[in-house]
């Protein structure tokens, strides 16, 4: 599930580490130049007296919870608002584009599914028309051995022997096929569940927001700080970076697999029968990837069921892509809001 990133981690907080850095390293420079200045003014009687309102200013502020609030709050508006001028920062707005970039992958991926089991189609025919092919030889080759042909048994015999080498390949084939086939799937399912989560989210999120901005204004906000009271539109908007972080991770997960989905598919020429090795390498390379946030624990299920030879398990090519049922289930993004 989504964690929620502190001011640092976020586009606000670089802007902010940033632009700090570079006020202490001008102040530094100032203070270095005018520094025989800055001490003749200290050795006299007013110097003196502004140096020490400086420095117990600054004493203060350090030990004062709610003076350190109150600056820290006023550092990180002004720094939302500089970002905001250059960098969509407004969660909303954010979480309806990452929206958009769902139901565009979900398009994408499911004319994907129907091209890779066009494909499963046609290697599972070529499966079997070897195994034809092997038994009629097999049987040929029998038949020349009882009639003394031996130059005919030998051709027979060969050419079964490469045909199940080559079945033992495509086999194999059609295994990582039914991997990424069975991985598509679910994918598209919980992309799906996701897309209506995150629709529902901003939906009522966005007139919630819109509530807590109209009665929490930024005086408010300062005011609820120096009472030492948390900031509600604060903490509502981390709840909703902390979705918008979670879908943005699972959409760049969604794609990298679409891609290598698709390099994986265009390194087949069933046509011919041959295949690239390395179509292969990047699926056990994301195979062996220890894990997944869009299939979670049911990625090792997947594994396990292509790779299974039980009935129970034997993937049906005709059978329609799932679709999310909504009906009595939880949305996975509500327990940020408690």
């Amino acid at each position: 599930m989504a964690k929620r990133k502190s001011f640092w981690g976020r586009p606000e907080g670089i802007v902010g580490g940033v632009l700090l850095g570079g006020l202490l390293i001008g102040g530094g420079m100032l203070v270095s130049s005018f520094l025989t200045a800055i001490l003749t003014f200290l050795s006299t009687t007013i110097g003196l007296v502004v140096g020490l309102s400086v420095l117990g200013l600054i004493i203060f502020m350090a030990l004062d919870s709610k003076t350190r609030a109150l600056v820290g709050f006023m550092y990180k508006s002004l720094m939302r608002w500089i970002t905001g001028m250059f960098i969509k920062i407004d969660p909303i707005s954010i979480l309806k584009s990452y929206v958009d970039d769902l139901k565009g992958n979900l398009k994408k991926m499911n004319k994907q599914i129907y091209q890779l089991r066009g494909q499963m189609h046609k290697l599972k025919e070529m499966i079997l028309n070897n195994k034809k092919e092997i038994k009629s030889n097999i049987e040929l080759a029998g038949s020349a051995k009882a009639n003394e042909q031996k130059a005919q048994m030998i051709l027979k015999s060969r050419k079964a022997g490469r045909l199940r080498d080559s079945n033992v390949k495509l086999e194999d084939l059609y295994t990582k096929m039914e991997v990424l086939y069975r991985v598509l799937n679910k994918m598209h399912e919980n992309s799906a569940i996701l897309v209506e989560d995150v629709t529902d989210q901003v939906m009522v999120k966005e007139q919630e927001r819109k509530a807590i901005t109209a009665g929490n204004s930024a005086m408010k906000s300062a005011m609820s700080i120096i009472k030492g009271d948390t900031d509600k539109r604060a903490l509502f908007d981390e709840a909703l970076e902390a979705i918008a972080d979670d879908v943005s991770n699972k959409v760049g997960e969604m794609e990298r697999f679409m891609e290598m989905s698709e390099g994986f598919m265009q390194s087949m020429d069933l046509q011919n029968g041959v295949f690239e090795e390395e179509g292969l390498k990047m699926l056990e390379k994301w195979e062996n990837e220890s894990t997944s946030l869009l299939l979670g624990d049911a990625k090792e299920d997947i594994l396990e069921q292509a790779n299974s030879h039980s009935v129970e398990d034997t993937l049906d090519l005709n059978e329609p892509i799932k679709q999310p049922e909504k009906m009595g289930r939880t949305n996975q993004y509500d327990n940020l809001f408690d």
